[in-house]
């Protein structure tokens, strides 16, 4: 007898959600600045990436999903800066799962969304080069904080998790791809 997932349900529930209001200007202009700034300091770590994105100076980059932008234009010291709104972008990625439970599952398995990619082709091979190579130390940036130790357990304990996750991800298609049944010997 085949039983029905609850995390179905779910899944149903977040492909359809729309907020019930929309976020005031200020907060989403204040959100991107936080992620603008968070990408910087990762690219700051890895001096090849800047230097990459140096040479692709005011050029913007846009990423969408759903209705939501994210419009960014490279600056001369291969960092990050908002986009003013009505910059064109030289290139956009579009994100193209449309559930976010999709979208966390594809990151969870595979690392990188699904993108369409649209624009400035030499421009999408410098940003997929900084995907496929530039990696944030979390464990680096915490053990400043905290200390060695502790920065490892909660690195190590968010590992566990996500692999933990995976291995869940893993099962729940297995399951759900149908196979032939089995004979049980008594």
């Amino acid at each position: 007898m085949a039983t029905q997932s609850p995390f179905s349900m779910l899944q149903s529930f977040l492909q359809d959600f729309k907020f019930p209001f929309t976020l005031p200007a200020w907060v989403v202009d204040e959100s991107q600045r936080r992620v603008v700034l968070l990408i910087n300091h990762v690219l700051m770590q890895e001096p090849q990436a800047t230097a990459r994105l140096a040479r692709q100076r005011g050029r913007a980059i846009m990423v969408q999903w759903k209705s939501l932008n994210f419009k960014v234009v490279l600056t001369p010291a291969g960092l990050l800066d908002l986009a003013p709104h009505d910059a064109v972008a030289d290139l956009v990625l579009t994100l193209t799962d449309v559930s976010p439970a999709a979208l966390v599952q594809g990151l969870l398995q595979s690392g990188k969304p699904e993108v369409h990619i649209q624009g400035d082709v030499q421009l999408a091979a410098e940003v997929n080069w900084i995907t496929d190579h530039v990696r944030w130390d979390a464990e680096g940036d915490l053990a400043r904080i905290v200390g060695d130790v502790p920065a490892h357990l909660v690195v190590e304990n968010c590992r566990k998790l996500a692999q933990g996750l995976q291995h869940f991800v893993a099962q729940r298609r297995n399951s759900s791809t149908p196979t032939a049944p089995t004979e049980s010997s008594p």
